[in-house]
């Protein structure tokens, strides 16, 4: 019979192979941060790009050169407003859908919820983003002509709406378990007290899981906010500052796509292209602060 390693032998190795993938989870964490910033902040420190022309001025042309600067036209603007539009316009879509089916599978149909309506959600998280694209373009923007009665139904509008469905499973999955967190003692000290069942799902139930549902918001907005190849095959890819939601236009991310492999490394185009990396990985964390933020607020509530 094999001799068992002493506990506390064991102990150290377990710390220590834990200790290790925490330590090379962080070192890949902190050196990505680090070369992300690096590239990108070289717009500004070696190249001589204006950082409030970057992000205020209208005119994105890398190909074409600013002759009062000699430099490339890199205003922003456009694509950082186009980015935050299609971002909130999915998610002013996709949350009364996701919060309203999590109440029913939660507090209608719970049954029908666990055996039907959980799998089918899970499906749809499956599904790979280009098959949203080819539905987006095939139907959502033919519908956009039809009843706008426009040439190319490419915009902001058709690009919310195929985000919208992305992002849908996964703040009805996250809804969910927020409701199901709510203690069944809240449900049944509310029905005691007089209230209906409506009155306990808005004013009990909702209220206690809102920390959680602005969580699913957030995190559905994190994967709005950096979605590309779906948004790229209905948003139109045209780098002007949109004047409608029918405007063919182009994202933060889309332009990354488009454009990183055309320009040579370390030329000023490239390093432009960084900073709107660096850009979107800022407003990612910004988006996870807030989850933070919350998460934290929600706790000392319930303390």
């Amino acid at each position: 019979m094999a001799k068992q390693m002493p506990k506390r032998n064991l102990e150290k190795v377990g710390l220590s192979v834990t200790g290790a993938c925490v330590a090379l989870v962080t070192l890949v964490v902190v050196a990505l941060i680090f070369m992300v910033a690096q590239r990108g902040l070289s717009t500004f420190i070696k190249d001589g790009v204006n950082i409030a022309e970057f992000f205020t001025g209208t005119t994105w042309n890398l190909a074409n050169t600013n002759e009062a600067t000699g430099l490339p036209f890199t205003g922003a603007l456009p694509l950082i407003v186009t980015s935050f539009a299609v971002t909130v316009i999915s998610t002013i879509i996709a949350v009364p859908i996701a919060i309203g089916a999590a109440i029913f599978v939660v507090e209608i149909q719970p049954k029908f919820g666990q055996k039907y309506f959980q799998p089918l959600i899970e499906l749809l998280v499956g599904i790979p983003s280009v098959v949203f694209g080819l539905i987006g373009f095939h139907v959502i923007v033919g519908a956009m002509r039809v009843i706008f009665n426009v040439d190319l139904g490419l915009g902001i509008l058709p690009g919310s709406i195929v985000l919208a469905l992305m992002i849908l499973p996964t703040i009805t999955t996250l809804s969910i378990d927020a409701l199901r967190a709510v203690p069944d003692g809240y449900r049944n000290g509310s029905l005691a007290l007089g209230y209906t069942r409506w009155q306990t799902i808005w004013h009990v139930v909702l209220k206690s899981a809102t920390p959680s549902l602005m969580t699913a918001v957030i995190l559905g907005m994190t994967r709005a906010f950096g979605e590309t190849l779906a948004v790229r095959m209905v948003i139109g890819g045209v780098e002007a500052m949109p004047e409608g939601l029918l405007d063919s236009a182009s994202t933060i991310t889309t332009t990354l796509t488009t454009s990183m492999a055309v320009y040579a490394t370390g030329s000023v185009q490239n390093d432009v292209l960084w900073s709107l990396g660096l850009l979107l990985m800022g407003m990612s964390l910004i988006f996870i602060l807030i989850i933070h933020l919350i998460g934290a607020k929600g706790a000392k509530a319930r303390g």
